[in-house]
C-alpha cells in the first residue's frame, strides 16, 4: 500500500498558481492566465508555503524573485503538471479505439510518417495518435508515450524493438553549386563544404565507402548541424553538401532544388527501429500500428 502524506500533495490550485508565478515573473500576470485575483493569487502562493515549510519567493517591493528551493520545485511541478495534462489528454481523445502516444524523429515524421499516417488512421477508425517530436533519449517510465521512433541499433533500454528499414544515404547538393565546382569523382567534394549532422558522425565516412573509396580526412570536418530540416535549406542556399536519407531527398530532387552527387541511396551505418516499453506490448493501438508500420517498407 503506498502512502501519500497529505502535506506533500499539495493541491492543484496551488501548483497552478505557484507555476505561473514562478513562469511570469509576476502575480498580476499569473492572476489574468488563471482568471483568478490578485489576492486570491498570493492567498494561494502563502499556502503553498505554509504547506512546504519554505519560502518560495522573496518580496522585494513589487518583484517577487524566486528562491533556489523554488527554482529546483518549480521544474518537478511543470514536469508533473505536463505528465497529468498528457494522460488527460490522451484518456479524453482516446474513444472507440484507444490512443497512442508516438515520440518520433523531427523530419521523419514529416518526410516519411505524416504522408502515411492517413492510411493508418483510415484502416483503424477510432483510433488517435498523438505524435510528439524528440531528438534525445527517454525513459518509458518517466515519459507517457507508448512507443518511439529513432534511429541507431536495437538498444533502446528496457523495450522491445521492431526494424523499420536500414537507412540508405543520398550526397545533394544546389544545381548552382555543383555548376561552379563539378563533381565528377569522389576526390571532387575535397572543395567543398560536407554539412554534417550533429546525430550521425559516421555517415560521411558510410558514404565514401559506398562509392568504393577510403574516407578522406575532411569526411568528419564541415557545418555542424543538429536537424535534417536545417541541411536540407542549408544544401538549398548552396552553402554545402548535405548527406541524407534518401526519403528526405526525393522531394527537392524532384523538383530541381537539390540534385544527387554521384551514387545515390548507398547504405549507411544505422536503421530506424520503432521501440516499446514491454508493459505495452498488448495495448491495442500499438499492436494495430506495429502491423500497420510493418507493411510501409521504405
Amino acid at each position: 500500500m503506498i502512502l501519500r502524506p497529505r502535506r506533500f500533495l499539495p493541491s492543484l490550485s496551488l501548483l497552478l498558481a505557484f507555476e505561473a508565478v514562478l513562469r511570469h515573473g509576476s502575480v498580476t500576470a499569473a492572476a489574468r492566465e488563471l482568471s483568478l485575483t490578485q489576492g486570491t493569487v498570493s492567498r494561494l502562493l502563502a499556502s503553498l508555503e505554509g504547506q512546504l515549510g519554505q519560502t518560495l519567493f522573496l518580496r522585494e517591493r513589487r518583484r517577487l524573485i524566486p528562491t533556489e528551493a523554488a527554482l529546483h520545485y518549480g521544474a518537478e511541478v511543470t514536469r508533473a503538471l505536463d505528465l497529468l495534462q498528457r494522460a488527460s489528454t490522451r484518456i479524453a481523445t482516446g474513444a472507440e479505439g484507444g490512443a497512442l502516444a508516438l515520440a518520433v524523429l523531427p523530419t521523419f515524421a514529416t518526410r516519411w510518417l505524416a504522408p502515411r499516417l492517413g492510411g493508418f488512421l483510415q484502416a483503424n477508425p477510432g483510433v488517435t495518435v498523438n505524435l510528439a517530436t524528440r531528438t534525445a533519449r527517454f525513459s518509458f517510465q518517466s515519459e507517457p508515450y507508448d512507443a518511439v521512433i529513432f534511429f541507431g541499433a536495437a538498444d533502446w533500454p528496457g523495450a522491445r524493438h521492431q526494424k523499420l528499414f536500414d537507412e540508405r544515404l543520398t550526397a545533394c547538393a544546389a544545381p548552382a553549386l555543383l555548376a561552379r565546382h563539378p563533381v565528377q569523382a569522389p576526390a571532387d567534394l575535397a572543395g567543398l563544404t560536407l554539412l554534417q549532422m550533429e546525430t550521425r558522425p559516421g555517415a560521411w565516412p558510410a558514404w565514401f565507402r559506398g562509392q568504393g573509396v577510403d574516407p578522406p580526412a575532411h569526411a568528419r570536418t564541415g557545418m555542424l548541424l543538429d536537424q535534417f530540416a536545417l541541411m536540407i535549406e542549408t544544401a538549398i542556399s548552396g552553402l554545402g553538401v548535405a548527406l541524407l536519407p534518401d526519403y528526405m531527398a526525393r522531394a527537392e530532387i524532384a523538383e530541381g532544388r537539390l540534385a544527387p552527387v554521384l551514387r545515390p541511396a548507398v547504405p549507411g551505418a544505422g536503421a530506424y527501429w520503432l521501440a516499446w516499453p514491454e508493459a505495452k506490448e498488448s495495448h491495442r493501438p500499438l499492436a494495430a500500428f506495429r502491423t500497420w508500420i510493418a507493411g510501409q517498407g521504405r
